[in-house]
């Protein structure tokens, strides 16, 4: 079961930076969404990221709410991990 954890633990690793990669990239004004790799990341990324932008505005045109999906996130990879490994 160990190695079932390690192989869960790293996709949510990869995704996790996949995310990060994305905030980043949104920093860069020419960059053109609609193609690719930037298309996929996006529609990898956004179905994390949109439940929290509803409910969490933007503040001063700040988007706060990946931080917290993050957070959410990271928590929901250490349950998961800790749960496959307790068996």
């Amino acid at each position: 079961m160990e190695e079932i954890a390690g192989i869960v633990n790293l996709i949510f690793d990869i995704y996790f930076w996949v995310i990060i990669a994305r905030i980043f990239l949104t920093w860069i004004p020419s960059i053109n969404w609609y193609n690719e790799p930037f298309k996929t990341m996006a529609m990898v990324s956004d179905w994390v990221l949109e439940p929290f932008r509803r409910i969490i505005p933007a503040v001063s045109g700040i988007d706060f709410s990946p931080i917290i999906a993050l957070f959410v996130f990271t928590l929901i990879q250490r349950l998961i991990v800790s749960l496959l490994l307790s068996f």
